[in-house]
């Protein structure tokens, strides 16, 4: 099981931060997510990595109340396009477009997502592979605490969700 914690942060305070921890960081990613709709507490998504020419397939299904535990089935896809096209026929209605700059550090077990997010600004994502749920979200707050993040920092809403709540959020640019 995936168990994630995102929190509102200061990019490059937050980076200077999880470096002096000891993270290694290993790779910098360009996402452009097309999510689809689904009844809630389930997320079906075409990643396009752009910088690494990557597409990746997602579906997470959410399993708590906070958005913090996940179950995760992903899969590397050849063409974008074709994968959005067969979506689309099977009926799979598109909902959002999330776009950002992913910043990723590793340190043991855990993951740091440092991620600037267009228009809803930048969120760290500290992330556990685990099936101790308990176990490893007080991991995760251990290392929160020695950044200096709190439960004030803690962003409990999807990025989709923010998204939709902007006041031009459906509006034509």
């Amino acid at each position: 099981m995936e168990i994630e914690i995102k929190f509102r942060v200061s990019l490059n305070e937050i980076r200077k931060r999880i470096e002096a921890l000891g993270a290694e960081f290993v790779g910098e990613e360009i996402q452009e997510d097309l999510y689809f709709a689904l009844p809630s507490k389930r997320l079906l998504r075409i990643r396009r990595i752009v910088n690494l020419n990557e597409v990746i397939l997602g579906y997470k299904e959410i399993k708590d109340e906070k958005n913090e535990e996940f179950d995760e089935i992903e899969v590397k896809v050849e063409d974008f396009e074709r994968m959005r096209t067969i979506l689309n026929h099977l009926g799979f209605k598109e909902d959002v477009w999330i776009k950002k700059h992913r910043y990723v550090y590793k340190l043991g077990d855990v993951t740091f997502e440092l991620n600037q997010v267009e228009k809803l600004g930048d969120f760290l994502d500290i992330e556990i592979i685990a099936d101790n749920v308990q176990e490893a979200k007080d991991k995760i707050w251990k290392i929160a605490e020695a950044l200096g993040l709190s439960k004030e920092d803690v962003e409990p809403r999807l990025y989709q969700e923010m998204l939709k709540e902007l006041p031009k959020y459906g509006q034509k640019e």
